[in-house]
């Protein structure tokens, strides 16, 4: 999918599914991996401009930090949106949590959504790179938010984020694979994914969620 259909609330990757079929095809040991772990639901983040906000609130953060900093900036402002960031004092954003590169980072993603420099208005039409270009020009988001901003916002079925840490190990445990200095475990094998890479993926961060990796 690169653009003209709805996105749905949610991904719900089935067993007899067209990802699983296509990677059970194309890969053994991925199709090992979706038996393992069956049925695979995501649940993507409705607002694209809120998923981008709390993306920034979220970074470099645990999980339960991050849930709970979210959680004061939505006390704050209750409908996310770039009026209502911009409204906000840089020393109120500070209380709830943000570092000053964070809260100069949402200015900056909230500005740039109401010039329409950051047209989330268009996404439907856009290719992934193109997406990932026009969301890295905000400051403070790099590719790695940018993809995932394509997975777990918009729910693009084809993105691969080969720096991203989890993937990489998941990668190396499933194909047993030998320590690499270049951590290039994912272009091994993605290959063989297309067009369903990002089914792929949600799998290998299963693996990790659910502690398969460690049996």
């Amino acid at each position: 999918m690169t653009g003209g259909s709805a996105k749905p609330a949610e991904l719900v990757f089935r067993l007899d599914g067209p990802e699983a079929a296509a990677l059970k095809q194309a890969d053994e040991r991925m199709g090992w991996l979706i038996d393992r772990v069956g049925e695979l639901t995501i649940r993507l983040t409705a607002d694209p401009f809120e998923s981008l906000a709390m993306s920034i609130v979220g970074q470099q953060l645990s999980v339960k930090a991050a849930a709970v900093i979210r959680g004061r900036v939505r006390a704050l402002v209750p409908a996310i949106a770039p009026e209502a960031l911009l409204a906000l004092d840089e020393e109120t954003l500070r209380g709830a949590g943000l570092s000053r590169a964070k809260v100069a980072s949402i200015r900056d993603l909230s500005a740039k959504a109401l010039s329409r420099e950051l047209d989330l208005e268009r996404l439907d039409g856009m290719e992934n790179e193109e997406i990932i270009r026009m969301v890295s020009a905000v400051r403070g988001i790099g590719r790695w938010t940018a993809e995932m901003f394509l997975l777990f916002s918009l729910g693009r079925p084809d993105v691969l984020s080969v720096g991203d840490f989890g993937l990489q190990r998941a990668a190396k445990w499933l194909y047993a694979m030998e320590e690499r200095p270049d951590k290039k475990y994912l272009e091994q094998h993605a290959h063989k994914w297309t067009p369903y890479r990002s089914a792929a993926s949600f799998y290998l961060w299963e693996s990790i969620n659910r502690d398969i990796i460690k049996e």
